[in-house]
């Protein structure tokens, strides 16, 4: 499904002069002030579209991610953004572990994907019916004579289900033992490592040559003997992905930036039939990012600093976009006046958390200070450095850089219950009201 913004030029003569009315009566509508509830309205909006099937949980299989970037691109023509380049997309690529047939896991029973198990993003491919032993660590590793034979029996045709219930953390033995299991060191067949209440999904740019499941302990039978599954990964050794990045020119200082970001990539599919929405995680954030878009591209708001808009892919794989990005610059990150990426916009209740807070202090109390004179938000708090999102390797480039994300409500996160329908957006528009007068705090 690949749309471009740039067909109706084509259009010659007549149908030329309807497109360019039509595009006249569409600016002078989109120029207008934006008013309460068109904010929401927008965001809503474009979490049920990046959300929707048809994106494919906007991953590695079906060409997800190229979907999703396809629809940015297609807002940020509609905004009129300038491109630093032929087009907004800046290309890269890298290797991805996929899972694109329909699998089979049965235990007892036959499970089903994303509600009762999941495959680990390096999981490799198996099919068969095999023995089950289940391994428990706290039991094991208490007892040095069962430890030692464990460590000689031969597990090459058994498949193992570790369960870590009652572990110490804080044991570094221990944990080095449960670690080694969980790259399993004793050479099964394949492993399954127990959770007891959510499932959370990851990506790997390797492929391991055993399957490796994570599965709800209620799943499974606790006298389970047998497993059957039929599991088919399939790693693309160079899988093609982009950044969709616009700008809006500055009036008075063209070549510096305010810049904004999101990513806007998930999970994809784990399966045929099974996907992972990704509403809260960044859909949420891709709302915002277009919101701002639509604001800062009226003439009204036309700012004094140049504002670039950047989605980057590749960032639950590892921020490979960001990072590719602040390798291979489109200006010089010197020109960075201040980088705010957003990730996690779809909730608020307890309000947000600002990492490299403690790094850009007068910034941050910059923030919180307007915060509290408007009353938008239950609370701006403080948080360090953390590589947890797309603005490290900005910062980490001398770039002042914040990471904001809101906190409260629901807790859905890298699983299938992470959709829509769910998502409140109740905190969104006194979100983007704080991001916006901080944003003429930066300007002026």
């Amino acid at each position: 499904m690949y749309r471009s913004g740039f067909a109706p030029l084509l259009w010659r003569g007549i149908k030329g002069e309807v497109f360019l009315f039509l595009l006249f009566i569409a600016s002078s509508s989109f120029s207008q002030e934006i008013t309460k509830g068109e904010v929401y309205t927008y965001a809503r909006k474009v979490v049920d579209t990046m959300t929707s099937q048809s994106m494919h949980g906007r991953g590695y299989i079906n060409y997800g991610t190229k979907i999703a970037a396809n629809y940015i691109k297609s807002e940020y023509t509609k905004a009129g953004l300038k491109t630093f380049g032929k087009e907004y997309y800046q290309s890269f690529s890298f290797p991805i572990n996929t899972f694109p047939s329909e699998m089979t896991v049965s235990i007892g029973s036959p499970l089903t994907c994303g509600k009762d198990y999941i495959v680990r993003g390096d999981c490799g491919s198996l099919k068969g019916e095999f023995t089950l032993e289940r391994i428990v660590v706290a039991e094991l590793t208490g007892n040095k004579k069962e430890l030692k034979k464990f460590t000689k029996r031969d597990l090459s045709n058994t498949f193992i289900i570790i369960d870590k219930q009652g572990t110490d953390p804080k044991d570094a033995k221990t944990q080095q033992f449960l670690e080694g299991l969980q790259n399993n060191s004793c050479n099964a067949k394949g492993i399954i490592e127990l959770e007891e209440t959510k499932l959370t999904g990851d990506f790997s740019m390797e492929a391991k040559s055993y399957p490796a499941l994570i599965v709800l302990r209620n799943s499974i039978p606790a006298d389970a003997k047998t497993i059957s599954l039929d599991i088919v990964n399939e790693r693309i050794s160079s899988y093609p992905s982009q950044n969709v990045i616009g700008y809006v020119q500055g009036s008075q200082y063209p070549d510096s930036f305010v810049v904004f970001s999101a990513h806007y990539d998930h999970l994809g599919q784990m399966g045929k039939s099974v996907y992972f929405p990704g509403a809260n995680d960044n859909a949420s954030g891709c709302a915002m990012l277009l919101n701002l878009v639509k604001y800062y591209s009226m003439p009204e708001h036309r700012p004094k600093y140049s504002i670039a808009f950047m989605a980057f892919g590749g960032e639950e794989v590892g921020l490979l976009g960001s990072r590719y990005y602040t390798e291979n610059p489109l200006f010089p990150l010197k020109n960075i006046k201040f980088l705010l990426n957003m990730d996690i916009m779809g909730t608020g209740e307890d309000g947000i958390t600002v990492v490299n807070g403690t790094l850009f202090k007068n910034e941050f109390d910059k923030m919180k200070q307007i915060n509290t004179e408007n009353d938008y938000i239950k609370d701006v708090k403080i948080r360090g450095k953390a590589a947890n999102s797309d603005h490290y390797f900005f910062s980490e480039n001398g770039v002042k850089a914040f990471f904001i994300y809101t906190m409260g409500g629901i807790k859905a996160y890298h699983d299938i219950y992470d959709r829509p329908e769910t998502l409140p957006l109740n905190e969104f528009e006194d979100l983007f009201k704080l991001i916006t007068k901080f944003g003429d705090y930066l300007q002026n």
